[in-house]
């Protein structure tokens, strides 16, 4: 009972932290991006920038220390070298917790340029981290139910102009799009709901990867595959603030981006089965490299 209490304890210690380290930083932050809306240059705006992303160094920095002081979470990563904070990235990652962003955003920070990823366009009235999402230029989608697109087709092509045009506002500047392939956390009842053939991990979704991959093509330096475990551990978010999911081990691979995964994905059906066949197989390997990881 002791140590379930003091968990609590930590866990809520934790939550204040991370909403205090937002709070501190959003102030800064919001005074830029009004700056950078007030004067639209070019040179302006890349100054601004160059702030903006500071600013994002900083607060990823903090809720690191909060990670590993009151979390205490042990970090064992893998296979992160030959990686710059001036290239541009997808980064591919299964999806197991709420924090695993978090995560994310720590063991990459400085690294790569620091981690942007599609969200949905209600989300961005989330008051001050949706206003946050504004002002970083995170890209915005609407998202349909499978009865709506069936009635109206027109809407997948209307999001996927979105996604495109969202896209191409990261070309001016070295950029790093996150993508859950998955498109929602595991659970064990999620994945025999949908008749996933892998013991850990969801169907992968394609069109958010090939998105990005049409829409930056060429600048994009590497696709990092990145696998998250919590090795003999499950559990919420709210474990993982108390402390009770403190292994996580990261597994990082570089994917060289060559032109057989470059295409139109709503417009071309070869290049999109050929897509889909080189994802399942990302994702085939990336379960047996979990069940390695998890000592199943």
């Amino acid at each position: 009972m002791k140590n379930r209490l003091t968990g609590h304890l930590r866990g809520a210690l934790a939550l204040v932290v991370y909403a205090a380290n937002t709070l501190f930083w959003v102030c800064p932050l919001f005074t830029i991006a009004g700056a950078k809306l007030v004067l639209p240059l070019n040179t302006w705006r890349r100054f601004c920038n160059r702030w903006l992303n500071r600013i994002v160094v900083g607060w990823v920095y903090g809720n690191g220390l909060n990670q590993r002081f009151i979390s205490r979470v042990h970090y064992e990563v893998r296979g992160l070298s030959d990686v710059r904070p001036d290239q541009w990235y997808l980064v591919l990652s299964n999806h197991q917790s709420w924090a695993d962003i978090l995560i994310l955003q720590k063991v990459f920070n400085r690294k790569i340029p620091h981690l942007k990823f599609f969200i949905k366009s209600e989300l961005k009235w989330v008051p001050v981290l949706g206003w946050a999402w504004m002002a970083l230029e995170f890209p915005f989608m609407k998202r349909y139910s499978q009865e709506k697109l069936s009635r109206k087709p027109k809407l997948r092509d209307r999001d996927a102009k979105v996604a495109l045009r969202a896209c191409a506002k990261l070309q001016s500047a070295p950029s790093a799009m996150m993508n859950f392939a998955e498109g929602t956390r595991f659970s064990r009842n999620k994945r025999d709901t949908q008749g996933s053939p892998h013991a850990n991990l969801l169907r992968p979704k394609a069109g958010g990867a090939s998105l990005v991959l049409g829409a930056l093509g060429d600048r994009l330096h590497r696709v990092l595959n990145v696998t998250i475990a919590y090795p003999g551990q499950a559990g919420s978010f709210w474990d993982y603030l108390c402390g009770r999911m403190r292994e996580v081990t990261i597994l990082v691979e570089p994917i060289t981006v060559g032109p057989e995964l470059v295409g139109d994905y709503m417009a071309d059906p070869e290049y999109r089965l050929r897509f889909q066949q080189w994802l399942n197989g990302v994702w085939a390997d990336k379960d047996r490299k979990l069940n390695r990881l998890m000592g199943q």
